[in-house]
Formats: C-alpha cells, structure tokens, sequence
C-alpha cells in the first residue's frame, strides 16, 4: 500500500512539474521545435510554395555549396561582421560606457545622446548614412577632401562597405553603452581602493578589478552581439539599394549585396531564395547554415566563458 502510495505522490509531482512547465514547452514546440524540424525536412524537398513538396534529396545541399554565386560571399561577409562589428561594439560601448561613468557633471546629458541614436529605425538611420557617406555628394567626403585625406567611396565601394556597415554599428552603441554603466557601477569601490593602496596602475584596476566584475555583462554582449548579427538583414539591403540608386518597384527585383556583393549577408539569402525566386528547399539550407553558424558560435564563447571562470577559481 506504501509503494502505491508514493508512486501515486511522484506521479502528481511530476504531473504537477509538467503544468507549471507547460507554458515553455508548448511555447517551445511551436515556436523552436517545430520551425526546425521542418526546416530540415524541407531542406531535403524540391518546393515552391504552389505545388506540393517532392523528395529532391542533397540537391538543395550541392546547389547552394557549389552553385549558387552569392553562397560564399554572404558567408564570408557575415563572418567578417560577426568578428569586427561584434568586437568594435563591444570595445566601444564598455569605453563609453566607462568614460560616462568618470564624468563628474553632465552624466544625463551624455548618456542620452549616445544613447538616442540607438532608438533610430533602423531603415531611417541607413538611409541618413548613405547619403552623408556619398562619396560624391556627402558631408563626410567632403570635409575629408578639405582636410587632406583621401576621401572612401564608403557604400559605392566594396572595399569599405562593410566598415561603413562597422560606424553604422558603432553610432547605435547606446544598448551596450547602458549595460555595460549597470556593470561598471555595480563594482565594489573597496576593490578599488585597495588596489590603489598596492599601487596598482590604471590598466592593472582595470585588468585585475573591473573586468574579473563586469566579465558575465561582457560575455553576455558578445553572445547577444553574435546572434544579432547573425540576423544581419536590414541596415546591408537598405545601403545597398540606396547606394546603388536602384530605385525597386513593381515588376523589378533587385539583387541585393551591392557593390560586388560585399553586402550580401546570409539573412538576405534566404530571403531572396525564399520569397524572390521561391526556392524554399535551397532557402531552409541557408536557414540551417546560420542555426549551426549560430549555434557554434554560442558553444564556443560559453566554454571559453567556463574555462576562465576555472582559471579564476
């Protein structure tokens, strides 16, 4: 009678944990789960969104890895802004956000001017940059010609696109900006003081005091900051169509990355093989690609993040 009896009480535990789990679980079937089972089914199918599904096997695979031309580029581009773009924020905004926190007078006044241009739409804060970084009629070049400084072609040339792309970044630092002045402020000024009772220089506060603190803030900018740019669609489409003056209208398609696809990302393909040619098959692949990308990314900081937690204990 016992052993039934407590079988009976595990039974209403567990059915009890799977209640209050409910909400997550059924949000996580429908909204993770069943997305990326799909996505890998229709990886494997030849479908165009009219006509039922068909089994094509890895010719979705072959095609996007060896014969579709904007794979590699896009690949490469969103790597490039995964490393440097993720990096400069991250840099940028724990140095504003330090700089911030020195000032003895006008804290508010600066922390909301860095921190407005961050509220921008995206599209609207695009369109302004490519039209100041014009290197024919921009404010930008214009100013570097009087100074002496060979002016970029910024958005027109494919070389500096992606820098471009970088100050775009850099200008809306203000998210990070606001958490790292959270982090900074959060750590004990006894570490400090008994740090300058050592003698130890700014660089050594810093090394040794502020950054073991602030280390979960920063490894939590560089994850979020990875997989945001892994979703890298808006600002690149947008400098393109307007750098290259294609003006898209009915009947018009315009093939995004320009100029030389040094701004194509992988987000753009998808949608361009999904939504513009209809190819879901070649699309879902591309979708698989960032997921992996994403999730390697992820993986690897957080064992990186581990291993200094056990360097430090």
């Amino acid at each position: 009678m016992s052993t039934i009896t407590l079988a009976s009480k595990r039974r209403r535990a567990a059915l009890r944990t799977l209640a209050f789990m409910s909400p997550w679980l059924i949000g996580f079937a429908v909204f993770f789960a069943y997305p990326l089972i799909s996505t890998v089914y229709f990886s494997f199918m030849h479908y165009d969104g009219f006509r039922p599904p068909s089994w094509s096997g890895t010719k979705n695979w072959t095609y996007v890895f060896n014969d579709y031309p904007y794979f590699w580029p896009a690949l490469r581009n969103t790597l490039w802004l995964v490393l440097v773009m993720v990096s400069l924020r991250v840099v940028f905004g724990l140095g504003v956000g330090m700089l911030i926190t020195k000032i003895r007078t006008g804290t508010g006044v600066f922390r909301t001017l860095f921190y407005l241009p961050y509220l921008a739409p995206p599209v609207a804060a695009t369109m302004a940059f490519a039209f100041l970084l014009n290197p024919g009629t921009g404010p930008v070049n214009a100013i570097l010609d009087k100074i002496g400084i060979p002016a970029p072609g910024w958005f027109n040339d494919p070389t500096w696109s992606k820098p471009a792309l970088t100050l775009l970044a850099l200008w809306g630092v203000g998210d990070l900006m606001v958490i790292f002045m959270a982090a900074l402020l959060d750590v004990p000024r006894e570490q400090y003081e008994a740090a300058e009772l050592d003698g130890a220089s700014a660089w050594q506060r810093f090394r040794y005091v502020t950054l073991p603190n602030i280390s979960p803030i920063v490894m939590f900018a560089v994850v979020t900051g990875v997989i945001q740019t892994m979703q890298y669609y808006t600002q690149p489409l947008i400098a393109g169509k307007v750098a290259s003056g294609v003006i898209q209208g009915a009947g018009t398609q315009f093939e995004p990355g320009y100029p030389e696809k040094s701004t194509l990302t992988l987000p753009q393909l998808v949608y361009n093989l999904g939504f513009q040619r209809f190819d879901y098959g070649s699309a879902c692949v591309v979708a698989l690609v960032l997921f992996v990308l994403s999730m390697v990314f992820t993986a690897f900081l957080m064992r990186r993040r581990g291993g200094l937690n056990l360097a430090g204990d």
